[in-house]
């Protein structure tokens, strides 16, 4: 690794990672709510599955997704069926975790979040393409690092800058919760958090390999 490559990397991951999609767009309803700590602990399951994802882009599943149009639509069909069932769930249910304060949060709640983080950035094509597309294209051949060993590395910078930015996700999502605290209100914010996960499944509805 040099630092010409980490002076590349590290603005276009910053641009990469806080641009709107599903998985952050579910860290702004989580943070919306059930606040900003909430919100931050879930992001572990996220970080979990892009590690993941290196890996299994290691042994050849970006590849796959490359080459196989059919691999793709399964994986990106069923990110959008379970992103669309957290949106009627969200939209038509009353979830009482929006109404609790971090202290009132259970682990069983956050762990919910996680799970809801980790299955969407699994289910989400588009993540496996990124650390396939994107990532390799700052890789350094004959730098003095194997491409496997860069590829670790750069993942890892991107899981972190990753994170950094869902924060800012969850924050403003907490901000949004924290001027709305009357019961009507988040009742409405609890809508519109659906209205929020139905638009992000539409997203990856229309995501395509290219």
């Amino acid at each position: 690794m040099t630092l010409a490559q980490l002076l590349l990397f590290l603005p276009a991951a910053a641009i990469v990672a806080a641009s709107p999609g599903a998985n952050n767009l579910l860290a702004f309803a989580n943070g919306s709510r059930q606040g900003f700590l909430p919100a931050v602990m879930a992001l572990l399951g996220r970080c979990i599955a892009f590690a993941l994802l290196i890996a299994m882009v290691i042994v050849g599943l970006g590849a796959l997704l490359e080459a196989s149009e059919l691999a793709f639509q399964v994986i990106k069909w069923a990110g959008v069926l379970y992103l669309a069932y957290l949106g009627v769930k969200l939209m038509i249910g009353r979830d009482d975790l929006h109404n609790g304060s971090v202290s009132r949060a259970s682990s069983g709640g956050v762990y919910a979040l996680a799970r809801w983080e980790f299955v969407v950035a699994m289910t989400n094509p588009k993540a496996v393409l990124l650390i396939t597309a994107f990532v390799p294209q700052f890789i350094v051949l004959g730098a003095g690092s194997s491409f496997t060993v860069q590829l670790i590395v750069l993942g890892a910078i991107y899981i972190a800058v990753e994170f950094v930015a869902a924060m800012g996700w969850a924050l403003a999502g907490s901000i949004i919760r924290s001027l709305q605290p009357s019961a009507k209100r988040l009742l409405l914010l609890n809508r519109m958090t659906g209205a929020i996960m139905l638009g992000a499944a539409g997203m990856l509805a229309t995501a395509r390999r290219t």
